[in-house]
């Protein structure tokens, strides 16, 4: 997957794709997002299927597990910005939630 970073207008682009799910903010060159769930195990039982997908793709958001949210941040350092990566996890991230709310 290539890591160069996205310029203005691609980031304006992605950014409008995850509008759907509601809630994802830049920040720092860091796309971020906090989920929120019923119970403080739903989020932790989240974030480790976050990091399972994280680590399949090399490619690791920071975590950050409280009561019952998850705050979710995530850019790609070498390329001092954000990536194609890290919308397509971001992406990944909210299949996740999805598939978790099925369950």
């Amino acid at each position: 997957m290539n890591r160069s970073k996205l310029t203005a207008a691609q980031i304006e682009t992605e950014m409008a794709a995850l509008a759907s799910f509601g809630g994802w903010r830049l920040e720092n060159d860091a796309l971020t997002k906090e989920f929120r769930f019923p119970a403080y195990l739903d989020g932790v039982r989240f974030a480790v299927r976050v990091a399972e997908e994280a680590e399949k793709r090399d490619h690791h958001p920071d975590l950050v597990i409280g009561w019952r949210k998850v705050l979710f941040r995530v850019s790609t350092h070498s390329a001092k910005g954000l990536t194609r990566l890290d919308f397509d996890l971001a992406q990944r991230t909210e299949e996740l939630l999805s598939d978790a709310a099925k369950s």
